[in-house]
């Protein structure tokens, strides 16, 4: 019987403290199974024996669906050969120990997923079990890490932006990038950059992700405090929206709520305290959106301000030096271009006057018609560098009817398009005595400025017509003899928004202006007021406020008005061939210097037609000792100003009038700036001659030259 009873085992030692009865390993699988961090009980192998509830809930298994799995199942594939690696060599020396102390260690969820964890390793082979046991800890669980992370988080995408910011330099392209990295960063489903018009009438959406119907990029709406866009500007500073429907500070579009979008955060934009746009973002999860958040996307905000502050100066810079680039260009154009004109219209005129081209009238039209067209290229020319300002602009007469027209034109295809625009002016109207150019330019500057007064459009009315009796208060600025002449009076009128009485008192002062920071320069109406006083001419101003306002231009008619207006466009362009030219004194020894040889060849030729001989030079290292090997002196100097690298023509005209005073001094350029530096810095008895130009154009500037030198 004996051998039939089963042996008795010990009873298990009891844990100091537990009640009687309670077994110690019903209590340590309870503690297994209640613990709040993950557990995985590892064989040498690396097979997964026991697994805790909450590392099944943290990996994303079932519990059974763990047992019996490799760890490098929960291992991500980038690291997995690095981590079969390190498990064989723990197990060679195994020790309690923690894990990813020099890396971040990353989990892999059964559905691909990825969870940033900490690992702690126990070794039981000190109890006799052949087991490992992992503790893993979900670090994005905890608020404080969680927090980092997410700031961390917001930082990665903040650098993001700010590294293209830098790298990018166009705005357009940062401004695209901006609502992606936001929803990136912030988890979002809407993200939305609006920017405020220049007159801060609209707000147009820049960019922007997740848009729900009726929303789409270029779209316009009115700054309105009941849209949320005008709201955050009315403001100026975060708005923060815990639940759509239950706003009431602003309209909500019902297509948010359609969308499930609940809860919102908006920013402003700012510039120098300015607020110049919004930046913000959208949830369909209620009360999305804290401090957090809030400093994140003021962040953003910044940088994008930092960006269109950028952008503005790099304009501002670049707009200055493409001005002066245009000045530079559009002076070496005139001056290659000129001198082409030079060959050109030379050569017509030689044509012209052949003996075998003489009886054939076909002929002499199509020479016509080509010097017609040179002349209007001189013309063209004068435009650019008039534009650029550096051209030796000159009265001239004005067919103001014709300006007036071509005007228009223009800014029929330029001012805003509700704008309507009317002209009147008398026909015949008398022409005026004045610098074209700096006159397009004042109408120009007056035109605009009617215009910045009607931001919602209006009438824009522009009128001429002769003006034998001045106004009382006009005739009192004009000295006596101005006074009693006769004018054209020139009026532009608008609809706009008028001028106060105290705004009146100082509208001619220099740097005085009405607009805004960065829209005016004040320079506008005092450069119109000095060209009409240089003119002898006169301006006045009739404003209203809400009624709008007409400046007037008098400027004097010219006195001969025996030609009709209408036709002095056309005698302009061939009254310098109509004149005579003048005898110059026959024999007359000339040295011309010109580094064209063509164009030195056309004005060669238009001096031996003039009777006159002729000794030429390249440049002025070859004229000099030309010119002092010569037993008889000459009578005349005729150099171009720019001759290549070495002496410049005004400094070969000083050192050949050194060794012979009475040297008459003809100077030609097609460069107007050189013409300009010449006229200031040489004598009074120095001729100065632009190119292109004709026979009698040389022939009495040649004329005018000897007269200065004898007198």
């Amino acid at each position: 019987m004996a051998d039939d009873v089963t042996p008795q085992q010990p009873p298990q030692p009891a844990i100091p403290g537990l009640p009687s009865g309670v077994e110690e390993g019903s209590v340590f699988r309870s503690l297994f199974a209640a613990y709040p961090d993950s557990l995985l009980v590892v064989d040498q192998s690396g097979r997964i024996v026991l697994a805790n509830p909450s590392a099944a809930a943290m990996l994303g298994y079932a519990a059974d669906e763990l047992v019996g799995l490799s760890v490098e199942a929960l291992v991500p594939d980038s690291i997995r050969p690095r981590h079969a690696a390190f498990r064989e060599a723990y197990g060679r020396a195994p020790r309690p120990r923690p894990m990813g102390t020099d890396m971040e260690l990353v989990a892999k969820r059964k559905d691909g997923s990825e969870v940033m964890v900490e690992i702690a390793l126990s070794p039981l082979q000190n109890q006799g079990l052949p087991f490992v046991v992992a503790a893993i800890r979900d670090i994005g669980a905890y608020p404080r890490v969680k927090q980092a992370l997410q700031r961390a988080r917001y930082s990665e995408h903040l650098a993001q932006l700010g590294r293209l910011a830098v790298d990018t330099r166009d705005l357009q392209v940062v401004l695209a990038q901006v609502p992606e990295i936001v929803a990136t960063a912030l988890q979002v489903e809407v993200a939305m950059v609006w920017l405020l018009d220049g007159n801060q009438r609209e707000f147009r959406l820049a960019s922007g992700v997740g848009l729900v119907a009726d929303e789409n990029v270029g779209l316009r709406i009115a700054n309105r405090p009941d849209t949320q866009p005008g709201y955050v500007l009315s403001q100026g500073r975060p708005v923060v929206v815990a639940d759509y429907r239950e706003e009431r500070r602003f309209t909500v579009p019902p297509a948010y709520l359609e969308a499930g979008l609940v809860s919102a955060l908006a920013v402003p934009l700012s510039d120098q305290g300015r607020v110049n746009g919004m930046l913000s973002v959208r949830s369909t999860a209620a009360r999305r959106f804290g401090d957090e958040e809030i400093r994140f996307l003021e962040s953003v905000s910044s940088l994008i301000a930092t960006s269109l502050q950028r952008v503005q100066t790099e304009e501002a810079l670049n707009h200055a030096q493409r001005l002066e680039s245009v000045g530079q260009l559009t002076g070496g154009i005139a001056h290659d271009f000129n001198n082409l004109l030079t060959i050109i219209q030379g050569n017509l005129q030689v044509l012209e006057e052949l003996p075998q081209l003489a009886a054939d009238g076909y002929a002499q039209q199509l020479v016509a018609a080509a010097a017609r067209a040179s002349r209007r290229g001189a013309e063209l020319t004068g435009k650019l560098l008039a534009f650029s300002r550096r051209q030796m602009l000159q009265p001239d007469a004005v067919d103001v009817r014709q300006m007036l027209h071509s005007l228009t034109d223009m800014l029929r295809r330029t001012l805003d398009q509700r704008i309507q625009i009317e002209i009147d002016a008398a026909d015949p109207c008398p022409a005026v005595r004045a610098d074209p150019g700096q006159l397009e330019s004042a109408l120009l500057n007056i035109a605009i400025n009617a215009r910045d007064a009607m931001p919602e459009g209006g009438r824009l009315h522009f009128r001429a017509e002769a003006c034998d009796a001045l106004p009382a208060t006009v005739r009192q600025e004009l000295s006596g003899a101005d006074a009693g002449r006769r004018f054209v009076a020139l009026s532009i009128a608008d609809s706009g928004t008028g001028m106060t009485d105290a705004v009146l008192e100082h509208i001619f002062e220099p740097f005085f202006t009405t607009k805004e920071a960065g829209r005016g320069t004040g320079l506008g109406l005092s450069t119109v007021y000095g060209f009409v006083k240089q003119s002898r001419g006169a301006i006045a101003i009739d404003s209203k406020v809400d009624a709008g306002t007409t400046v007037t231009l008098y400027l004097p008619q010219i006195e001969d008005d025996t030609a009709s207006a209408s036709a002095l466009a056309d005698e302009d362009l061939a009254d310098t061939e109509a004149e005579a030219e003048p005898t110059l004194p026959p024999g007359l020894r000339v040295m011309l210097v010109e580094d064209d040889a063509e164009v030195r060849q056309v004005v060669h030729t238009f001096l031996t037609t003039l009777g006159c001989e002729v000794a030429t030079a390249a440049n002025a290292e070859q004229a000099l000792p030309a010119m002092a090997a010569e037993v008889t002196p000459f009578d005349l100097l005729l150099s171009d100003i720019a001759l290549g690298a070495g002496m410049r023509g005004t400094r070969l005209a000083a050192e050949a009038v050194q060794r012979q005073p009475q040297l008459a001094v003809l100077l030609m350029s097609g460069f107007s700036a050189e013409l300009l530096d010449a006229d200031r810095e040489a004598p009074p008895s120095w001729e100065l001659l632009r190119k292109p130009y004709s026979r009698s154009e040389l022939a009495r500037a040649m004329a005018r030259a000897l007269l200065a030198a004898r007198e």
